[in-house]
């Protein structure tokens, strides 16, 4: 077993996670498994009690994810380059994405959190609800293997796949950068306003966006929102389309 229950499940307790598998069309042989991709960290620091968060879960959550969502694109769009397939990968894993899967699901039904967490309304938030997300995932990989986990996988991701290939899905360019740049580089994009032209009532503003000291841009828009929207596209697209933020780097280094 990968883990240690502390306490055990009461009647109220099995019966909503056995609601959940029903509406996952997943089935769980440790429930005491499921129960703790849903305990948020907020909670176990709470109440040391609990035994533990879901946090390492997601950890395993995230590489299998990550995994089959690189070979079912692989396998669909063989024909596509690195960066395409990067692309697409980063907006189907993204944290919105998961959140909405997450709330398709009634995760944020299920979940345990601390009192300050639940007051907050850490049940709406979309990094908790993602985090859950990979959780289960990791969960469910652990306690039934690899292949039922990833046909999971696929029955969740599936249709955000066809999303983006049909473009219909969320561009929220700022919000994907960041969390790609948190990830594989555990720093934040840095927006800065370079110049604002035209006359009061019709402002441009010019923003440029800098990652790992490579700066891209400026870029415009009618207003801060829109001119960090578009420099944060320009970025991503430079730094994916590159091969990552080692090869950003790598571009920074040559051109010194």
């Amino acid at each position: 077993m990968f883990f240690s229950a502390r306490n055990e499940l009461s009647k109220e307790r099995k019966s909503d996670l056995l609601s959940f598998q029903k509406d996952a069309e997943i089935r769980f042989r440790s429930l005491e498994l499921l129960n703790l991709s849903f305990i948020h960290r907020s909670c176990s620091n709470e109440d040391s009690a609990r035994g533990g968060n879901n946090e390492k879960l997601e950890f395993v959550g995230d590489s299998v994810l990550g995994m089959v969502v690189a070979t079912r694109l692989f396998e669909l769009l063989g024909d596509r380059s690195e960066g395409d397939l990067a692309r697409i990968k980063s907006y189907v894993v993204s944290e919105a994405a998961l959140a909405g899967i997450a709330k398709q699901l009634r995760v944020d039904r299920y979940l345990i959190l601390g009192k300050g967490e639940e007051q907050s309304g850490g049940r709406e938030k979309k990094a908790i609800l993602a985090d859950a997300m990979e959780a289960i995932i990791g969960a469910y990989y652990l306690d039934a293997g690899f292949e039922a986990a990833a046909r999971f996988v696929l029955s969740l991701v599936e249709p955000e796949i066809r999303k983006v290939l049909q473009n219909r899905h969320a561009k929220d360019y700022k919000t994907i950068l960041q969390e790609y740049v948190q990830k594989y580089h555990r720093g934040y994009p840095k927006y800065v306003l370079e110049k604002k032209t035209g006359p009061d009532h019709d402002r441009t503003f010019w923003i440029s966006c800098e990652v790992v000291g490579v700066v891209h841009g400026p870029t415009s828009g009618k207003n801060k929102k829109e001119a960090e929207q578009s420099a944060a596209k320009l970025a991503y697209d430079a730094i994916v389309g590159q091969g990552g933020l080692e090869a950003a780097r790598l571009l920074q280094i040559d051109s010194q």
